[in-house]
Parts: C-alpha cells; sequence; structure tokens
C-alpha cells in the first residue's frame, strides 16, 4: 500500500486503473494500481500517497516483470487499454472480489500483441483450445466477449483459438495462477491424456463427459502440486492394496508431473489419481 505523507507526480495515465508516477521519499518511478485512480487524473497531476483508491504501489525496478512492462505501457494504444478496462470491469462483475494485479499490466500487453500478430497476417494456433473452453466455461465465455469487443473497436476478426489465449487470462485474474504456469499445465495434461490413452489402448470421445472429467481432475491436480495445496485422501492404504494397476499408472503420471514441474507429487495426490482412474476404467468398460 501508499505510505502517508508522501506524494508522486503522475508521469502519464495508463488507463483508469494504471498510472505511472514519480515520488516517494527516495523519488523513484513506480506503476499505481488502484480502481479508478487513473479517471480523474490528468498527465502531470498529483496523487496523495494516502489516497484510498491506491491498491497496490510496485517500484518499478523492485522487481524484473515490470521492467519488462515498462516499455510497453510507455507505448501501448490508448484504446487497447480502454479495452482493457471495459474487460476487466466484465471480469469483475462475474467474479466479486479482489481480482489479480497483474490482469492491469498483462492484459493490454497480451491485446496489444495480438492485434499486431492479426494486422500483420500472422495465424494464432491454439492447441489447447477443446481443454480450455470444457475446463474453464465461464471464463471461456467473459473471454469470448472480451474478443467481441476487441474485433468491434479494431475492425478484426478474432480467431476462436485467441479466445482461448483470453480465457487463461481471466482465469489468472481470478485465481492468481500465473498465465505461464496455465499453459505450463495444458501442456502437461495433454502428455498426461496421450500416456493414458497409449498405456490402455483407449480412445477419448472429443467433449465426452470422460474426457472433460479427467482433464479437469488433471488441471486441478496439476495446480494443487505448484501452489503445494495438500489434500487428505484417507483411503491411501485401500488404494495401493486395491486398484494396483490404476496406483501403477498414477506413479507414472507423477513421474512425469515430477519432472516437469520440479515439484515433489505426494503419495496422497498419486493415489488421488488413482481412484480418478479406476472409475474412466470402470465406466469406459460398461460402455463397450
Amino acid at each position: 500500500m501508499a505510505r502517508e505523507n508522501e506524494q508522486f507526480q503522475v508521469l502519464r495515465v495508463i488507463g483508469n486503473n494504471v498510472v505511472m508516477v514519480q515520488g516517494g521519499k527516495k523519488s523513484k518511478e513506480y506503476v499505481i494500481i488502484g480502481k479508478g485512480i487513473g479517471f480523474a487524473v490528468k498527465d502531470s497531476g498529483v496523487i496523495d500517497g494516502n489516497d484510498s483508491r491506491i491498491e497496490k504501489l510496485f517500484r518499478l525496478e523492485d522487481r524484473e516483470e515490470w521492467s519488462q512492462y515498462q516499455i510497453l505501457l510507455e507505448d501501448i494504444d490508448p484504446k487497447v487499454m480502454k479495452i482493457t478496462d471495459d474487460i476487466i470491469a466484465d471480469i469483475a462483475r462475474e467474479f466479486p472480489g479482489k481480482l489479480n494485479d497483474k490482469i492491469y499490466l498483462a492484459l493490454p500487453s497480451h491485446i496489444q500483441f495480438t492485434i499486431f500478430r492479426l494486422r500483420g497476417g500472422m495465424d494464432i494456433v491454439n492447441p489447447f483450445l477443446e481443454e480450455t473452453r470444457m475446463t474453464f466455461p465461464k471464463e471461456f465465455e467473459i473471454a469470448y466477449k472480451a474478443a467481441e469487443k476487441i474485433s468491434a473497436e479494431f475492425g478484426l476478426q478474432i480467431p476462436e483459438d485467441e479466445v482461448g489465449f483470453l480465457t487463461y487470462h481471466v482465469y489468472s485474474a481470478v485465481s492468481n495462477v500465473p498465465v505461464g504456469q496455465l499453459v505450463k499445465a495444458s501442456n502437461i495434461v495433454s502428455e498426461l491424456m496421450d500416456m493414458i490413452r497409449s498405456e490402455r489402448n483407449i480412445n477419448f470421445e472429443q467433449g465426452s463427459m470422460n474426457h472433460v472429467r479427467l482433464m479437469i481432475h488433471l488441471r486441478f491436480s496439476i495446480e494443487r502440486i505448484l501452489q503445494g495445496s495438500l489434500i487428505d485422501n484417507p483411503f491411501v492404504k485401500h488404494i495401493k492394496k486395491e486398484y494396483k494397476d490404476e496406483y501403477k499408472l498414477a506413479r507414472k503420471m507423477g513421474t512425469i508431473m515430477q519432472g516437469k514441474l520440479g515439484v515433489e507429487v505426494p503419495e496422497e495426490e498419486m493415489c488421488f489419481l488413482a481412484m480418478h482412474l479406476r472409475r474412466l476404467f470402470q465406466t469406459i468398460e460398461k460402455n463397450k
């Protein structure tokens, strides 16, 4: 939070919720984030350090990521920032509560680069589109409306593949899971699904209940592992004894996840996966 009795000179209003300033005791450059903070402030204006609208105050050189955004923010298209503010307002309406502050910088960066690619005739290909649509349906719907706004504002046809990428930003804003982590998780889920197909010689019907359920379980298993969120599984001994084949496969999956994530996969999590595999294989067997 900002410090009392300090003032910050506005260098540039980036958007309704983001301003670049200089000030404080050490007269450093900062990014101030707060709902409506830039709406009534003009370039060269002043913001008091105890302004109640200030939610976050970041010194640019404090974090490597801010240095990456500094050049971008100086060149950002004002129309991109306006669209960003509209999209963030839509997200906030659908998901009441505090959003991840990084959305105010990451989303306009993404949108500006998307517009650049589309204007340059570059294709946008998303190999995880269907998985994203099924795993994050509400976020996908918001992203679809966001794409429509971008399309109308810039006269561009936003492909559905891009809606999938926008969905990551929406989910990241409400879950605090970094976009890069979401992309990595999608890659791992795809690899694990291929392993299951190969190991058990089965095919999933795209969009089927079995397909969707397994993807969601794998996705959130990966998130729990990355966040260190341990789950209580009182059936570990029973699963290892009664579901030996499924547990063996879950162990192989755990080895892949551990290698890709660089984080140890708890025994409880692998047994949890074995339970889902057991249910999956039983369902497939019944439907033959």
